[in-house]
């Protein structure tokens, strides 16, 4: 395999696509979100009805028990992937219009139901954007095209965020939910013109329901080493999960930041980490195999918690601790590359949408069970101690990525 290629010839139709398809990807999740939220607390919404909008993004935590559907069935036009990405960003446009011209303070629970409408959309258009970034992408341009999606899909995030915000504060809530709605036509285009995976056409969809259901779990667990990947998928990103849960808690009554600084080290800095980790990440990976860029990524993201653990001892250091959370987002965001990498590499093409969606739900798993463990562990051991224990468990997943080089490998030459 070849992987000596410059840089510029990476960037390709494929890629640009992704990209675009990434900026689709995070829009609507913010648009029934945060900036939903702002939009009923200007109107007047009392609190109560406030905090129950946090229930709007369920279907995001739920999108893999309808990911079947999106494998058996095809639409009649532009193929499995694109016509389900069609359909989804069609739904979309039509559902934030018709969000746009409601009122959260006249009825405040029919606005939160077109946004769990709005929400079950954006949660289907992403099993198919994760479905076919999978199949269009070569084994060498994976990491990049991670990359490059997970650009896209936090530039969406900002636009529909602070943007929104700055577009409702002079032109008011409609007016931008138009313009918001208009933004997704960024994805339907792209889809339209898009790529056609080329494996697609060639694979055969599941026969009938059973095989729907039952087939992508069937096929994953009749490989060697399923066991293996699945504690991967689960431990890689364990010791980030950790360390992420306290960060803003740690940072406020422990080393005792202000709100400002706050927002200056561990949102605006973070951020830019973030990205600019992420598309290293995806860069770097053009030049080496999967495994070592998993490995080296791997290691390198479990060192910055050790930052954290001197910052926890001496105390309020602004310069240390602008050091620290740097280096924690940029090693972070080169993990990311290579692990959604590694999920595309482990998906079957013939259920692709299934079995992404539930490799995404396993690595959530970290994220949501560790912050009632780290407050414990704070608690009984201290924040230093904490730290380094972060530091610790980072690295079983690495043990186990060791243990499953030879497979990754394999994955990595047949694509």
């Amino acid at each position: 395999m070849q992987h000596k290629k410059s840089i510029v010839s990476y960037f390709n139709r494929r890629l640009g696509s992704i990209l675009l398809l990434g900026f689709s990807s995070g829009l609507p999740i913010v648009l029934c979100g945060s900036t939903l939220q702002a939009w009923f607390t200007v109107s007047g919404v009392d609190i109560i009805t406030i905090g129950f909008l946090s229930l709007v993004g369920q279907p995001y935590a739920y999108k893999f028990l309808w990911a079947p559907l999106m494998d058996r069935f095809v639409p009649p036009f532009h193929g499995r992937r694109r016509g389900w990405m069609i359909i989804t960003q069609i739904c979309l446009i039509l559902s934030i219009i018709f969000l746009a011209l409601q009122k959260p303070d006249v009825n405040p629970g029919f606005v939160a139901l077109i946004a769990v409408i709005i929400a079950f959309f954006s949660a289907s258009q992403d099993i198919a954007i994760d479905a076919y970034r999978a199949e269009v992408l070569p084994s060498n341009e994976r990491g990049l095209g991670a990359a490059l999606g997970v650009e896209g899909y936090r530039l969406a995030m900002l636009v529909a965020g602070a943007g929104a915000l700055l577009l409702a504060d002079r032109f008011g809530w409609q007016t931008t939910y138009l313009v918001m709605a208009g933004l997704m036509l960024v994805g339907a285009l792209t889809s339209l013109f898009a790529p056609e995976p080329k494996l697609s056409q060639d694979v055969s969809t599941p026969r009938n329901l059973k095989d729907t259901v039952i087939g992508p779990f069937k096929e994953f667990f009749a490989r060697s080493n399923w066991h293996k990947f699945l504690a991967l998928i689960i431990l890689y990103k364990l010791g980030d999960a950790f360390v992420l849960s306290l960060s803003t808690t740690f940072l406020l009554r422990h080393i005792e930041f202000s709100l400002t600084e706050i927002a200056t080290i561990n949102k605006i800095l973070a951020l830019i980490a973030s990205l600019l980790g992420i598309f290293l990440g995806g860069v770097i990976m053009t030049k080496v195999r999967l495994y070592k860029a998993l490995l080296f990524f791997g290691v390198l993201q479990a060192l910055p918690n050790l930052a954290y653990m001197i910052l926890a001892i001496i105390g309020k250091n602004y310069a240390l601790a602008c050091s620290g959370i740097f280096l924690e987002y940029l090693c972070s965001g080169m993990g990311t590359a290579a692990f959604v990498a590694l999920l595309m590499s482990l998906c079957n093409v013939k259920f692709t949408a299934t079995q992404f969606a539930l490799f995404s739900s396993l690595a959530s798993f970290g994220r949501v069970f560790v912050g009632p463990a780290s407050g414990f562990l704070v608690q009984a051991i201290g924040w230093a101690p904490f730290f380094f224990f972060t530091f610790l468990i980072s690295f079983p997943g690495v043990f186990v990525l060791m243990w499953l080089k030879r497979d990754i490998d394999l994955m990595d030459d047949r694509r």
